[in-house]
């Protein structure tokens, strides 16, 4: 009788043993996975930052203004504007004046 329970004992810590180790390497995977995408978004994102601060400083939108818009773009005060429209491709500002 001691040994069929002992012989059970040992089946069933082998078998869960399996389980448990099926289970970890899933979880492994999982972890290894999420950490490569994170470091390509990561890496994605230090590029999109750095292409965004690139373009969009002051002194290449000027350059970009002279380039491709000649005389098409003038200043304004954001605080003259009061409505925005779009009519047939353009863009009309209404001010406060």
């Amino acid at each position: 009788m001691r040994k069929i329970i002992l012989t059970s004992l040992i089946f069933f810590l082998i078998i869960f043993t399996t389980f448990t180790k099926n289970a970890t390497k899933e979880l492994e995977k999982e972890i290894f996975l999420t950490k490569e995408n994170i470091g390509k978004l990561k890496n994605q994102y230090d590029l999109v930052l750095l292409d965004y601060n690139y373009l969009s400083s002051p002194k290449r939108l000027t350059e970009f203004q002279e380039e491709w818009f000649d005389d098409q773009l003038f200043n304004t005060r954001i605080d003259n504007i009061n409505k925005i429209f779009f009519f047939n491709g353009r863009v009309l500002f209404q001010s406060e004046k």
